[in-house]
């Protein structure tokens, strides 16, 4: 997000970016995980590597998926930082980058075919390269930038094909984060040019704190228990990610089945915070 405020150092009125994450914890609850002002000029990926540094510094081990724009260079600071994340560009971002450069007659059927490629059914990203070929093949010569778009970005455009639909509707956009900017904009957009960065960062604090006393119950839809069961089923790396060495049992267990009862079971046990080899439930 970009805000207009007087630099003391210059003395003069400049634009600087805000950087602004969100989290989502195991039990589906959305949390600020930090505001950072950036320098004169628009966004970087230069400082969005230190804002990663500055939340590994204050205890963030991992993150087992991200959802982000297509920042140029912002993917490979995540991969560098946190190299198991997984990163998911956003899918509508790309769809509106695409629009950009159809012509207003060809808008309805392009869209069309498009969403043969992004909607694609769970664990079918092999069908949805397909779709993209023949996208390409009537599309192609027309519209040489969209087609070379989505395939430059083509493996983590795809990233959330490997999970159901219920987990998909969480990570293929950043519709969380741009309704936080929403409502950050709705007090900021009035003010014009704020006299200091410390008058801006104040204002947006105090907004955010209204703003997140309202996330006081899980995102749409969530049920911990599923959405872990499943997590674990598509991302076997997740379990690791969540067990010390003390429970390698959990992970052992889980490569020799993959019952949805085994995976409810582990999944109630991250959610209750306990963890008892069977036949030890007290």
């Amino acid at each position: 997000m970009l805000f207009t405020t007087r630099s003391a150092e210059e003395g003069r009125v400049v634009k600087k970016a805000v950087y602004c994450i969100i989290g989502i914890t195991q039990e589906g609850y959305k949390e600020v995980l930090g505001l950072y002002l950036g320098l004169a000029g628009g966004e970087s990926s230069k400082f969005w590597r230190q804002v990663l540094n500055d939340l590994q510094n204050r205890g963030i081990e991992d993150i087992l998926i991200t959802c982000i724009d297509n920042l140029s260079g912002f993917a490979d600071v995540i991969e560098d930082i946190f190299p198991q994340t997984e990163v998911q560009l956003c899918i509508i971002h790309q769809i509106r980058n695409s629009k950009k450069y159809l012509a207003w007659k060809d808008n309805l059927e392009f869209m069309s075919d498009l969403k043969r490629v992004y909607q694609a059914k769970d664990k079918e990203k092999e069908k949805a390269a397909i779709q993209l070929d023949q996208l390409e093949q009537k599309w192609g010569k027309k519209y040489p930038a969209i087609i070379k778009s989505w395939r430059t970005n083509w493996d983590r455009l795809t990233v959330y094909f490997q999970y159901p639909q219920e987990i998909r509707k969480v990570i293929y956009t950043t519709k969380i984060i741009e309704s936080f900017h929403r409502q950050l904009r709705k007090v900021t957009k009035t003010k014009g040019a704020f006299t200091s960065d410390d008058a801006l960062m104040k204002l947006l604090y105090l907004i955010q704190e209204q703003v997140s006393v309202k996330w006081n119950r899980p995102i749409h839809n969530w049920n911990t228990a599923h959405k872990l069961s499943e997590l674990a089923r598509y991302n076997p790396i997740y379990l690791s990610k969540n067990f010390d060495s003390q429970h390698n049992w959990l992970l052992s267990e889980f490569i020799n089945t993959s019952t949805h009862k085994f995976m409810d079971r582990i999944a109630s046990e991250i959610t209750g915070k306990t963890f008892l080899k069977p036949g030890k439930r007290g």
